[in-house]
Order: C-alpha cells, then sequence, then structure tokens
C-alpha cells in the first residue's frame, strides 16, 4: 500500500513547501485540503489554471494526489432547504476540483446536528443529499466518502453501513479512520461492518477513553493496527493510507516510517 500525508495537518505551510515536506519525509502520495478561506493554499476560488499547476507541481516531484478533503464555506448536508441545497453545490463543486487534480476520493463529514434538527429528519435529509451528490460523483468520476468524526451522527458502523446502502451508489462510500472511533468502539469491528464500502483509509492513533484519552503518534497508543490491517485486507482494500498524525505527536518523517510499517502488517 503507498502511504499518504494529508494537508489537514500542514499548519501553515504553503503548497509547494507541503508538497516538497511531504517528498522528503517519503511519502508516495498527498491528500489536499479544499478550505473556504481565500487565503487558503486551495480554496473555492481557485482557478482551473491553479489546480493544473498544483497538479504538476506534485506529478514533478513524484507524487500523487490521493484525495482531497471538502471544507465547505457553508451548507449543512443534513439539513433541507437552502442549507442542504447550499451544502449540496459545494460537494459538487468539491468533487469536480477533485477530478481536476487527479484526486480519486473526497473526504466529506456531511454536516452538524442541533437542538432544532431532530436526528431522524438529519437522516432522511442526509440520505437525499447523498443521492443528489451521488449522480453528480458518477459523472465526475470522483468518489464521495463519508468519514464518522464526533458530531454525534452515524455513531455505529451498522448505522453507517445502512446510511451508505440507502444512498446505493458505487461512487459514495465511506472513509475510514480507526482514531476517530477508538475513543468510543474498536476500529476493526467498523471494517468488518463496513467492507467494500470502505473508499480510504486515514491513519490516527488513540489511548484512553473519551474523559481521558489523547492522540498519540502510530503504533503508540491502543489502536489494534495488526487487527484493522488484517480486516481492510479481507475487505479488499488496496489503496493509500493516509496520515493525519498532528506534527506535534511525530514528525512527518517518524509517521512515515511508522506507516510502512502498519502497511506491512
Amino acid at each position: 500500500m503507498k502511504i499518504a500525508l494529508s494537508a489537514l495537518i500542514a499548519g501553515n505551510l504553503t503548497m509547494p513547501e507541503f508538497l516538497q515536506q511531504a517528498k522528503d519525509c517519503g511519502y508516495d502520495a498527498v491528500e489536499l485540503a479544499l478550505r473556504p478561506a481565500p487565503e487558503a493554499a486551495l480554496n473555492f476560488q481557485t482557478s482551473d489554471a491553479q489546480l493544473a499547476e498544483i497538479k504538476q507541481q506534485a506529478a514533478d516531484l513524484g507524487l500523487s494526489i490521493a484525495s482531497m478533503t471538502i471544507s465547505a464555506p457553508s451548507g449543512n448536508l443534513l439539513q433541507d432547504g437552502q442549507s442542504g441545497d447550499e451544502g449540496v453545490t459545494w460537494a459538487i463543486r468539491g468533487l469536480e476540483c477533485a477530478a481536476k487534480l487527479g484526486a480519486k476520493v473526497c473526504l466529506h463529514t456531511l454536516g452538524r446536528l442541533s437542538p432544532e434538527l431532530y436526528y431522524e429528519d438529519a437522516y432522511r435529509n442526509a440520505i437525499a443529499a447523498g443521492k443528489k451528490i451521488a449522480a453528480a460523483a458518477e459523472k465526475i468520476g470522483v468518489t464521495f466518502a463519508v468519514e464518522f468524526v464526533w458530531n454525534g451522527f452515524l455513531f455505529s458502523p451498522l448505522e453507517m453501513r445502512n446510511f451508505l446502502d440507502s444512498i446505493n451508489s458505487p461512487r459514495v462510500g465511506f472513509y475510514f479512520d480507526p482514531g476517530n472511533m477508538a475513543v468510543f468502539q474498536f476500529p476493526q469491528h467498523w471494517v468488518r461492518a463496513l467492507g467494500s464500502r470502505i473508499k480510504h483509509v486515514h491513519l490516527k492513533d488513540w489511548k484512553g477513553g473519551p474523559l481521558n484519552g489523547t492522540w498519540t503518534a502510530l503504533l503508540a497508543g491502543e489502536v489494534n493496527f495488526p487487527v484493522v490491517m488484517q480486516e481492510l485486507r479481507r475487505a479488499g482494500y488496496a489503496g493509500p493510507l493516509v496520515s493525519e498524525v498532528a506534527p506535534s505527536l511525530a514528525s512527518f518523517a517518524e509517521t512515515a516510517s511508522a506507516m510502512r510499517k502498519i502497511a506491512a502488517m
């Protein structure tokens, strides 16, 4: 498996600096981050010419652009009406940007609940939005991958599986991050439950419970990576492993070394 570095942990690095760091530290690929702020290295105002330049910069360093994360300026895929429509529009725009960069997968976290937005309404809205995005993703040729995060939504592997199956598209799947569910659950359970629906993999590690836990460097926490990798291989996953380990926990180079060990498990 190839290893990749996510721009989510790049801090204030410019795009050329981030790409060079990834190359120098031994990564095969990168995950870029599409952000709403106009001063971001990659944002929704980035022109096609600039996207082509970024793609070429990566290629010149021998790096592929494996994936991209989407952080929209507005909208919420868990809502209906204008907010939901805006969320769909921005998600599709992100898929289009990813295609121009050569990325095959886009990460999305769907949105957020509120006291006024009831869970089953959010679930229904998210499926409706997912079907709209799926139709566009199938035309564009980029996969839309939903990540489990701490937003109180889709909090079990069976619920995530049922959600994705309700959308029923080969271009909508799951973005697996073992660190995110290690806080509450066992990540390998999610792999077995989601199986071939897993489209991309982040790597983080975690130690402790939800009230007293902390992120750690890879292989220094409680994620059972040998079992996780066994389940990923059983599921047929052969895509990249993408680091989202903060450089405050381990340097990019140290994380790359740990990722090679995990990939070989």
